[in-house]
């Protein structure tokens, strides 16, 4: 059965996002050969991607285009080539490759993604669905990415989580760009 992996980048201060969902913190122009070998390790795998609409559609923004294969051809790659699934009450369509739209029933259908045989799934970004679904107990492993930034305002990743949900830390790792990642499963 697979297992659901979240993988999130957070500011120093409890960030996920900025105001107005701003994301340049997270992407600095001093490069980490190390740092840039993980981020490529991570999408050669095998998986599937699970989004909400906004992330959706900065992700779909991007990574199919010449400058993503440019930049960072290996990312890229995974990124296209990954079933994704995106939850959208809105969206009436999608067009990235590979991406089935889910319009309703969030929870229910994550219960069925993880009963079914297949890979493991990871969300990226999407905080309102992480909220919901660890709210359910449905996320098997958090990965999150400290980066060493403080932005002083901004969207929190667990906003409306109502129950304390505790966890044990599996791994950590320290990147000379400053980033650490910190794993943690329940």
């Amino acid at each position: 059965m697979p297992r659901l992996v979240v993988f999130e980048n957070v500011t120093l201060d409890g960030f996920f996002a900025g105001e107005n969902g701003d994301l340049s913190w997270a992407h600095r122009e001093s490069k980490d050969p190390e740092w840039d070998e993980f981020v490529a390790e991570n999408a050669s795998g095998d998986g599937q991607l699970l989004f909400g609409r906004v992330t959706y559609e900065l992700m779909a923004g991007y990574w199919p285009t010449p400058q993503a294969a440019r930049n960072d051809p290996a990312v890229a790659e995974g990124m296209n080539r990954f079933p994704k699934t995106v939850f959208s009450r809105t969206l009436d369509e999608v067009s990235w490759p590979n991406t089935r739209l889910v319009k309703e029933g969030l929870v229910e259908e994550v219960r069925k993604m993880k009963a079914a045989p297949g890979k493991d799934i990871a969300i990226l970004g999407s905080g309102s669905i992480v909220s919901q679904l660890s709210q359910e107990g449905l996320i098997d492993e958090y990965q999150i990415v400290v980066n060493p930034v403080i932005i002083g305002k901004g969207k929190t990743l667990f906003e409306g989580v109502r129950t304390k949900l505790p966890l044990e830390r599996t791994k950590t790792r320290a990147f000379a760009n400053g980033n650490v990642l910190l794993c943690y499963e329940k």
